[in-house]
């Protein structure tokens, strides 16, 4: 799940290097911390969401076929 945000994080940022994803377990599933620059921040966050929203979906659906429950946070 690690790989597959930070693969999209840096396809959608102008500083790749800074994109850093931390993964904490819980006793509810698994969170993912997207961190990007400040920068990137709008980039990664869309308009309205969109993009947030579209990433969290992706990730949400990876995770249904892993039987995984992950959250995603964008800091």
């Amino acid at each position: 799940m690690k790989e597959l945000v930070v693969d999209i994080a840096k396809a959608l940022v102008d500083n790749p290097e800074e994109v850093v994803v931390e993964e904490i377990e819980d006793k509810d599933g698994l969170i993912l911390k997207l961190t990007v620059s400040k920068d990137d921040m709008g980039k990664v966050i869309g308009k309205q969401g969109r993009i947030a929203k579209a990433i969290r979906t992706v990730v949400k659906s990876a995770a249904n076929k892993e039987k995984i429950k992950v959250s995603l946070e964008i800091v």
